[in-house]
């Protein structure tokens, strides 16, 4: 049993999900439509910035914490395989209409969260996946010839008078990884592939987007997919992409932060919250101002040219129950060759360690815990421990990560989840190769702020439900 000082009380958790890009984008492109369509100067939001609601994919479902964990976990395995084995990729053929060879950045995608928005004039409503691991914004469109079900209407770009296709010589186009026009629509035509395999098709184009307190932004470019398939998307009718690259609707918008604060997974009635613009930052000062002490914690961030997209964190070394693990300084780098590190994403469920990592993480949890380990493998997840038969309030080893810039100590709520239903207390962590994911359910309950300006991710604790 650990000390007092090296241990933390337990109560709750949370979730969330990851996948691979291949872009394209057809194009041959004539002196005749070099001047076609080139791409506009999106409308300036407020200075204040705005907010959005985000709902999670299993809220409202009558499911267990473990449950929903568990379904986050599945949703998101092809994609941590994927990102492990395809750690850097590059471009492989010379031939643009040679697709089969095409290797470009890999990129997370799916997610976890659900965001309501517009699209056209007259706007349309529809759900989109957030994603902190991916660029490009899309939605199926009208005529789909290759569609999977969604649950709101198709998108038809014939009944909006916004719509305008992208030029093949568009700074837009020219920031996919490969180009080439669609003679028929002479147009960009894009694919992106992402991790799971799932994938969407279409043509490049532009809009008005419209978000909560009718905000709305005119000339943004996003995909209208007309092939679309796999089972990634099911949740949602399409992706808003927040990475670093020039596709994503925080760099399209222009603005240098947002920040997004997720509620607890087994809280089904308050919403999570994206903050975008200044908004953000004046959100996080404020909640700051009102707590005692140095809660702020601000960490560096790092730049992958061959992965732009990610938000790498410069992870140190992880302390658990009061004593630093033993692992090689390597473990967690950066390497020159773009491989390694760890990324933070909104969209991966549990914090994922290369192994060797992970490995020692999980025998200094288990020799600190005064129960019994669990081996039945029920969960899914690949530390648990029998809980006793008569209630009690459990210590759990306190969980810190060095961090370039801060350490960040967790609330045993965001590594720990106990299931009554199978008497278990499980570590809501697990083990990658190559490449470490810092997980939603580590950031419950904290403002995260993405300071692209400054390369920084501060971590304020919030009431996210209260905001």
């Amino acid at each position: 049993m650990a000390s007092p000082s090296s241990s933390s009380s337990f109560s709750s958790s949370l979730l969330l999900p990851l996948f691979l890009i291949i872009f394209s984008c057809f194009i041959a492109v004539s002196s005749s439509r070099r001047s076609l369509i080139d791409r506009p100067t999106p409308t300036s939001l407020p200075r204040s910035g705005f907010r959005l609601s985000l709902k999670h994919v299993d809220s409202g479902k009558n499911l267990t914490k473990i449950q929903k964990i568990q379904r986050g976990i599945n949703r998101g395995s092809h994609r941590l395989n994927r990102l492990g084995a395809i750690a850097v990729l590059a471009v492989a053929s010379s031939d643009p209409d040679d697709t089969n060879n095409i290797k470009a950045p890999t990129h997370s995608g799916s997610g976890e969260f659900l965001m309501e928005l517009s699209i056209g004039n007259p706007p349309v409503k529809y759900s989109a996946i957030v994603d902190t691991g991916s660029d490009l914004i899309w939605t199926q469109c009208k005529p789909c010839t290759e569609c999977f079900d969604q649950p709101t209407p198709i998108f038809d770009p014939k009944q909006s008078s916004s719509y305008s296709k992208v030029g093949c010589s568009s700074g837009l186009c020219n920031a996919l990884s490969r180009s080439t026009c669609n003679q028929d629509e002479a147009a960009c035509e894009y694919l992106y592939t992402y991790g799971d395999y799932s994938s969407t098709r279409g043509i490049l184009a532009t809009e008005t987007f419209t978000f909560e307190e009718d905000n709305s932004v005119s000339g943004i470019g996003f995909g209208c997919g007309k092939e679309n398939e796999g089972d990634g998307f099911s949740q949602g009718s399409g992706l808003v992409g927040l990475g670093r690259g020039p596709l994503s609707l925080i760099s399209q918008l222009k603005e240098t932060k947002f920040s997004y604060c997720l509620t607890s997974i087994e809280d089904n009635e308050a919403s999570s919250s994206l903050f975008i613009g200044s908004l953000a930052s004046n959100i996080v000062n404020k909640t700051s101002a009102n707590l005692d002490g140095e809660v702020t914690k601000t960490i560096s961030l790092l730049r992958n040219p061959n992965q732009p997209s990610f938000y790498y964190l410069d992870l140190q070394g992880i302390t658990v129950g009061g004593k630093r693990l033993s692992v090689e300084k390597s473990t967690f780098e950066l390497a020159e060759d773009g491989t390694g590190g760890m990324i933070i994403d909104s969209g991966t469920t549990i914090t994922y360690l290369e192994e060797a990592a992970f490995q020692e993480l999980k025998k200094e949890f288990t020799s600190r815990m005064s129960l019994p380990v669990d081996d039945s493998g029920s969960t899914g997840l690949d530390l648990c421990f029998t809980l006793p038969s008569a209630a009690k309030k459990i210590a759990v080893p306190k969980l810190i990560f060095h961090f370039k810039g801060a350490d960040l100590e967790l609330p045993g709520e965001n590594y720990m989840v106990a299931d009554s239903s199978t008497g278990v207390l499980c570590l809501a962590m697990g083990s990658s190769n190559g490449m470490s994911i810092f997980g939603n359910v580590q950031q419950q309950n904290f403002n995260v702020l993405h300071d692209l300006e400054k390369d920084t991710v501060s971590f304020v604790p919030t009431e996210c439900g209260k905001l």
